[in-house]
């Protein structure tokens, strides 16, 4: 970029005192220096057209006759811009691309792709002729640019979206210095099961793709994997169980079980508490009262004090097994078919990363029902201390035992 900035100055220095000739060949002098991509940066840094770059690099290099050379023409000869032969195009191009704002709601384009091909078939139906190389040179004169839709769009946020963040760094913090497990859990999307196209890319032997099939209809399916995640955070490892059925907060807590039972108790032998953070909605909702019932029949079966604390409503990507978990599995599994269950478990169990992550996964073909409910005298039952500050979302569940 630096040697461009140098091209773009010198340009600006001499452009007045060089005719076209001696500006093709002054570039193609310029990009001859510059080496290889010469060609591209003098055009992008003085606005000539590469072909007039290429031509002066030819001229001053030789590869081009003599009697080839292009003559100088007179002061103002040459077809004029397609803007200048075209009054009104921009203006029409621009209705077009921004057609709420600038033209008719109602313009085609508004429901349909707004390539460059596209647009130049719109202005023909206009009465102007343009090819779309020149739509796209257009747009980009007029301060547009190829750009993704950016999700940066939160909705309105809870008043006590901060503090609640505090409370669970704080919890977390006091729980990790006591020495007592914290866990992040969630659920993974969906997969389809079955020769599918798998989003991402791996390296294959060059001609031999892994075959997909053409369409992702569900009924060709073997089935649906549901991975729900349960994220050390002190220890950087993972349970990972692959549901076949439904998503319900008794998968959810059969899954933080497993966890224990494989994992949590071996690392922390010692363990009187667990914390459990997670997001407000899906299996592990804070409004549901099947998802407390269960976390009780954790704490009875292991006889620990299952603490919660829910992210508030929208936050979920600050849940740590999102980015130290789920991110890496798509990583481990992109550009593969999930053709069998095996296949998932295995590409889940070995995923890992740069700071060591560890990943067991099983695959639980138990039969979930939905609809379940729990009655407001078996909530009562319930040994569920809520906390002072958003007892809503933080609470905390102890073995009846000690009710």
């Amino acid at each position: 970029m630096d040697a461009e900035k140098a091209v773009a100055e010198r340009y600006q220095a001499l452009r007045d005192v060089m005719d076209e000739r001696v500006t093709r060949r002054w570039a193609g002098a310029e990009a001859l220096a510059l080496g290889r991509g010469g060609v591209t940066a003098v055009a992008r840094a003085t606005g000539l057209a590469r072909m007039t770059v290429r031509a002066g690099r030819d001229e001053v290099s030789g590869k081009r006759p003599e009697g080839e050379l292009v003559r100088v023409r007179r002061k103002g000869a040459g077809r004029p811009p397609v803007e200048v032969a075209q009054p009104g195009l921009t203006e029409t191009l621009e209705s077009l691309v921004d057609p709420v704002t600038r033209g008719d709601p109602e313009s085609p384009l508004r429901w349909t792709c707004k390539s460059t091909r596209m647009l130049a078939s719109e202005l023909e139906k206009h009465g102007y002729k343009v090819s779309p190389q020149k739509v796209g040179e257009l747009l980009k004169s007029q301060g547009y640019s190829l750009q993704a839709i950016s999700k940066s769009l939160e909705g309105e946020s809870h008043p006590d979206r901060n503090a609640q963040f505090e409370h669970i760094n704080a919890q977390v913090q006091q729980f990790q210095a006591r020495g007592q497990p914290v866990v992040s859990v969630d659920t993974k999307k969906k997969e389809l099961v079955g020769e599918f196209k798998n989003g991402g890319r791996e390296w294959q032997p060059a001609g031999a793709p892994v075959l997909s099939l053409t369409h992702d209809f569900p009924d060709t399916a073997v089935g649906k994997a549901i991975p729900y995640g349960v994220y050390d955070i002190g220890d950087n490892s993972a349970w990972v169980s692959v549901g076949v059925d439904h998503d319900t907060p008794v998968f959810a807590v059969n899954s933080l079980g497993a966890w224990w039972r494989k994992m949590g108790q071996e690392r922390y032998p010692e363990a009187k508490e667990l914390l459990v953070t997670a997001d407000s909605g899906g299996s592990n909702s804070a409004r549901s009262r099947v998802w407390k019932a269960e976390l009780q029949r954790l704490a009875d079966a292991t006889g620990l004090c299952i603490s919660v604390c829910h992210f508030p409503p929208g936050t979920s990507k600050w849940n740590k097994v999102e980015h130290r978990l789920f991110s890496h599995i798509s990583l481990n599994w992109r550009g593969r078919p999930l053709e069998d269950y095996e296949t998932v478990v295995n590409l889940i169990g070995t995923t890992t990363n740069t700071k060591g992550l560890k990943v067991k996964a099983r695959l639980d073909r138990r039969r979930y029902r939905t609809g379940v409910s729990v009655s407001p005298a078996a909530m009562d039952e319930l040994h569920l201390v809520r906390a002072t500050f958003h007892g809503d979302w933080n609470y905390i569940l102890k073995p009846r035992m000690d009710k």
